[in-house]
C-alpha cells in the first residue's frame, strides 16, 4: 500500500520557486526583461530542453547561469515555471490565443505532457476559435511539426474545404510537410489537375531564381523544381488524369518526372490494359454532393455562422436566435482591414452608398469582438459639415467569443443621434460612428465611450484600443 501526498509536495516545490531567493543558480529572462529565478537541478530533471541548454551556458562569477527567451511573454514563463515546480497550470480567465501561445512555448521547452494536454484542450473545447483563426493555426502547427493531433484536425477541415488553404494569399508560404500531408489524402476534395497546378506553383514560388517564362527554362531549372518537389510528386494521382490534362498540364513539366513514370503514363493513356512498372495510386474520393455551397472560404475572418445568426435575429428583433444553419440574411463582405488596410478614408469609400451594414471590429490582444448595425446608407459626400442620421433600428454589440461568455446587445436610445456621417475633412481621421459611443479612428484604433446614445455598455471600461482586424458587411435578405 502506498500513501501519496502530491498536493503538499506540489505546494512545497511551488514555494521553493516563489520564495527561495538565496539558493537559486539560474535566471530566466522573458520578453519584457522580467527575471525569474530557478534551480538547475529542478529544471534539468523536468525538461530535456533545460538540460541541454544549461550544459552549454557558462556561469557568471556568482555561479549563476542566465537563459534569455525574448520570444516568450513573462505571463507564459510564469505559468511554465509553476508547472515545472508544482505540476499545476491555472487556465482560468485566460484567452484562447494565450492557451495557443502557451502550447507553443511549452513545446519549445520540450514539456511533452503539458503540450499534449493543451493540444487536446484546444481541439476538444476551443475548436470554434481554431476554425476562426484557421490560417494562423494551420501554418503554425505544421511549421513546428510536433502537433500531430492538431495537424489531423486541420487536415480534416482542409480535405473537405481545400480552398481554405490552396486559395489563400499565403499558400506559397505553406510548409512542405503540410503540403505533403494534404497530397497524401485520398479524400482531398479537389480535381487532380488543380492539385497538380497548385503543387507546381508552390514549388516554383520556393525558387525565386526560376524564369517566369517556362519557354526560357533550361535543364538546371527543371532539376531545381524536381528537387524542390521530390517529396510531393509521388502523391499526385497521374493515372487518373485525362489525356487532355496530361498533354496540357503535365507535359510542359515532364522533365521533373522520372522517365519511367512519363513513359508509363503515355502508355497507360493509350492502352490501359498493358502492364506498367509505375505505382498507380487510387483515385481521390470526391464527394461533391456532400459539400456545402460555400466551399472557397469562410465568409468572415472574425465571426462565425453562429454570430451571423445572432446578429440576424437582432435585426429582425426576434426574441430567440436563428439557427446557425438557417438564418435569413446574406453577409456580403464590402470591406476587410486585413485585405484593404485600416485607413478610415478607405472605409468611407468602400461603405459609401451601402445601406443595411454590419461593422465588425476585432480588438487586439483579447478575444473581444465588437460591432454595430446601421440600417441607413453611409454617405461620404458631406463637404463642410457632418450629419447625424435618424433611425430607431441601429444597435451596437459585443459578441460571445473566447472568455466573453455572453453577447451583449445595445439598441439606440436617441434615434436622432444614431449614426454620424463625418465631413470630408475628417474622414481621414474618423471612420463610421455609432452615437459617439463606438467609432473607428485612424492608426488602427477604435474608441468606446459609455456616454453616448445607446442603452447599455458593451465593454467593461471605456477606452481607445487597437484593432487587429475590421470587416464591413452589407446584409441582404437571402433569395429563395
Amino acid at each position: 500500500m502506498a500513501l501519496k501526498f502530491f498536493d503538499k509536495l506540489s505546494q512545497n516545490f511551488t514555494d521553493l520557486l516563489l520564495n527561495d531567493k538565496d539558493d537559486y543558480n539560474v535566471i530566466i529572462e522573458g520578453k519584457n526583461e522580467k527575471t525569474f529565478t530557478a534551480h538547475s537541478n529542478v529544471l534539468k530533471f523536468r525538461s530535456t530542453y533545460f538540460r541541454k541548454e544549461l550544459e552549454n551556458i557558462i556561469p557568471n562569477e556568482d555561479n549563476i547561469k542566465t537563459i534569455t527567451k525574448p520570444n516568450i511573454s513573462d505571463e507564459i514563463l510564469d505559468i511554465i515555471l509553476k508547472y515545472i515546480y508544482g505540476g499545476i497550470v491555472n487556465l482560468e480567465n485566460v484567452e484562447n490565443r494565450f492557451i495557443f501561445d502557451l502550447m507553443l512555448a511549452v513545446n519549445e521547452f520540450e514539456l511533452e505532457e503539458l503540450s499534449k494536454k493543451l493540444e487536446a484542450l484546444l481541439i476538444k473545447d476551443k475548436s470554434s476559435w481554431l476554425r476562426t483563426h484557421f490560417s494562423l493555426v494551420y501554418h503554425t502547427v505544421f511549421d513546428k511539426q510536433n502537433f500531430k493531433d492538431l495537424e489531423n484536425f486541420c487536415n480534416d477541415i482542409v480535405a473537405k474545404y481545400p480552398n481554405l488553404i490552396f486559395d489563400s494569399s499565403d499558400f506559397t508560404s505553406l510548409p512542405e510537410s503540410a503540403l505533403v500531408s494534404l497530397l497524401k489524402r485520398d479524400d482531398l476534395q479537389m480535381e487532380e489537375t488543380k492539385i497538380w497546378e497548385y503543387t507546381i506553383n508552390w514549388g516554383i514560388s520556393q525558387n525565386s531564381i526560376l524564369p517566369t517564362n517556362l519557354e526560357e527554362w533550361i535543364k538546371d531549372n527543371f532539376l531545381t523544381l524536381k528537387t524542390t518537389l521530390q517529396q510531393c510528386l509521388p502523391y499526385i494521382r497521374y493515372f487518373h488524369l485525362s489525356g487532355k490534362d496530361i498533354s496540357g498540364k503535365i507535359q510542359p513539366y515532364k522533365k521533373i518526372l522520372d522517365k519511367q513514370l512519363w513513359k508509363d503514363l503515355i502508355q497507360y493513356n493509350l492502352d490501359p490494359d498493358q502492364p506498367i512498372k509505375s505505382v498507380i495510386l487510387p483515385p481521390r474520393s470526391i464527394l461533391v454532393p456532400e459539400l456545402p455551397a460555400r466551399t472557397k472560404e469562410p465568409f468572415s475572418a472574425i465571426i462565425s455562422d453562429e454570430h451571423a445568426a445572432e446578429i440576424s435575429s437582432w435585426i429582425d428583433r426576434n426574441t430567440t436566435n436563428y439557427s446557425s444553419t438557417n438564418y435569413p440574411y446574406e453577409f456580403q463582405l464590402i470591406f476587410q482591414a486585413s485585405r484593404d488596410g485600416i485607413d478610415t478614408q478607405t472605409i468611407w469609400n468602400k461603405c459609401h452608398g451601402h445601406a443595411g451594414t454590419v461593422i465588425i471590429i476585432k480588438v487586439a490582444n483579447v478575444d473581444e469582438i465588437l460591432g454595430g448595425y446601421n440600417p441607413l446608407m453611409w454617405d461620404n459626400t458631406n463637404n463642410d459639415i457632418g450629419k447625424w442620421m435618424n433611425t430607431n433600428n441601429s444597435f451596437i454589440f459585443s459578441l460571445k467569443n473566447g472568455n466573453t461568455q455572453n453577447s451583449i446587445l445595445s439598441r439606440v436610445t436617441n434615434p436622432l443621434y444614431a449614426v454620424y456621417n463625418y465631413e470630408k475633412g475628417l474622414q481621414k481621421s474618423y471612420g463610421p460612428n455609432f452615437g459617439n459611443q463606438l467609432y473607428i479612428t485612424s492608426n488602427s484604433k477604435c474608441c468606446y465611450s459609455v456616454n453616448g446614445y445607446y442603452e447599455k455598455n458593451i465593454r467593461v471600461k471605456p477606452e481607445t484600443f487597437d484593432i487587429v482586424d475590421c470587416e464591413v458587411f452589407k446584409v441582404k435578405k437571402k433569395t429563395t
